[in-house]
């Protein structure tokens, strides 16, 4: 029998992993806040589900009839999450993948491991919802900043503004890299963990958007050379060892699409 899958929120994410998901023989359960998405899901090969974590009332327990839940999905209202743990806790599902940010680090000006210390946030406070709950198994992903396809670095650049930190590091993952570290979780049972996942090369925010700017034709940014420049510098190297994993789109100044 297949296993099945379910994945809270099929977005820009969770929709090309559920499609991924599906090619390699797994059946996919995914949810939309949309009505109007529902038919798009179903002609992906998705049992599609209408649900909102902001009006859960009723039960998800088809929806968490799985044997892993993969939520991605932008909420950070904790309270939210609390309703959705409580649905999973009296549901028989025992897996999941809780996709999350690197943004709960502060810039420290300095290399940034699983082990160093998170800022107090909202993102932190659902993380530990999962880590302290003992009914089912979680595994965290820290997800750096998003990009790829219809996200180009090039629009992250601000018009008729100076961006800032033109000598802090860029930490960037690519699409298809997150929907393969979601799927090796998958394959290879890795649960109870908090990985990092960012592209392996950091090249200076300077560098890197006027490479992109002139890419597309357009002026190189303008940047804010008077304001003291914190960093970070997100390693992924218990992720690359755990799961024997290299990225597709590890050099980012080498990055040619548009």
């Amino acid at each position: 029998m297949k296993k099945k899958i379910s994945i809270l929120g099929c977005g820009w994410l969770g929709k090309p992993l559920a499609s991924s998901l599906i090619h390699n023989g797994f059946v996919i359960k995914g949810s939309t806040t949309s009505k109007s998405k529902i038919e798009i899901l179903k002609s992906e090969g998705i049992i599609p589900f209408l649900i909102n974590l902001n009006t859960l009332k009723n039960s998800i327990a088809d929806f968490l009839t799985s044997e892993i839940l993969i939520i991605s999905t932008p909420s950070k209202n904790i309270i939210d999450f609390k309703k959705l743990i409580h649905q999973i806790e009296i549901s028989n599902l025992r897996k999941v993948i809780y996709i999350s940010s690197t943004s709960v680090y502060d810039n420290l000006d300095q290399i940034v491991t699983e082990e160093t210390p998170i800022k107090t946030s909202s993102l932190g406070d659902i993380e530990q919802l999962f880590k302290e709950n003992k009914t089912f198994e979680t595994t965290i992903i820290r997800f750096a900043g998003l990009f790829g396809y219809d996200r180009k670095p090039s629009n992250f650049i601000p018009k008729n503004k100076r961006m800032e930190n033109p000598e802090g590091y860029i930490n960037l993952i690519h699409r298809d890299d997150c929907v393969r570290i979601v799927e090796q979780i998958v394959i290879k049972n890795i649960w109870n963990e908090t990985f990092n996942a960012c592209a392996d090369s950091h090249p200076k925010r300077r560098d890197f958007y006027t490479k992109e700017a002139l890419k597309i034709g357009r002026e190189a940014p303008i940047f804010n050379e008077n304001l003291l420049n914190k960093y970070k510098i997100i390693s992924s190297e218990k992720l690359k060892s755990m799961l024997n994993f290299s990225f597709k789109y590890s050099d980012l100044m080498s990055y040619n699409k548009s």
